[in-house]
């Protein structure tokens, strides 16, 4: 297996199993056998099970994040196109970290805060980037203006999906953020 195939392998069987029994349930054995290596190998490519944790968040948000902003700015118009954008990433962010590592984890861990920050800022990054390469959106909002457009929303949502207790609060807090927040923020980036 080329190292390429290794890791490749490793993502789908830690993808695999984060879903079905959540990332805090999950161990460095059960990846190795789910992956057929041993779990010397799973090492020798991920020092630790919170990478490999980054991998599969990344490629899951990162391949979205393409999806949806491959859509372009065409039958709508462009505050329109950045809320239902910031929208939908979020939904994506919420659910991938609900999917893969479990709110109460998150909730209850330290390390696990910390990574989630670090996962924050990786995904500030890549929509910031990703926003970028959009003609439309680079040539009509400066870089700063974006930047705060991304770190307010991704601040909120984060902030409700850490204080949201039942599944209806998260509904309606993303409720509550399209329609009475994003709208503001947009406004404020493309003023």
């Amino acid at each position: 297996m080329s190292p390429e195939d290794v890791v490749l392998s490793i993502k789908r069987a830690a993808r695999e199993l984060f879903r079905k029994y959540g990332y805090n349930k999950t161990n460095m054995n059960q990846l190795a056998r789910q992956a057929h290596i041993s779990k010397a190998t799973v090492y020798k490519f991920f020092p630790s099970k919170e990478l490999i944790l980054h991998e599969v968040l990344m490629d899951y948000i990162r391949e979205n994040v393409e999806d949806i902003l491959s859509l372009r700015v065409q039958g709508e118009d462009l505050a329109s196109f950045l809320m239902s954008t910031i929208l939908k990433v979020s939904r994506v962010t919420y659910t991938v970290c609900n999917e893969f590592v479990g709110w109460e984890f998150i909730r209850e861990s330290t390390n696990a805060q910390e990574y989630l920050k670090t996962l924050s800022d990786d995904l500030e990054f890549l929509l910031l980037s990703s926003f970028i390469k959009n003609e439309i959106i680079a040539s009509t909002v400066p870089e700063e203006k974006l930047t705060f457009l991304i770190k307010s929303s991704k601040n909120i949502v984060f902030s409700f999906a850490f204080t949201a207790v039942t599944e209806a609060d998260v509904r309606k807090n993303f409720i509550s953020f399209q329609k009475e927040i994003l709208p503001y923020l947009v406004e404020a980036t493309l003023a």
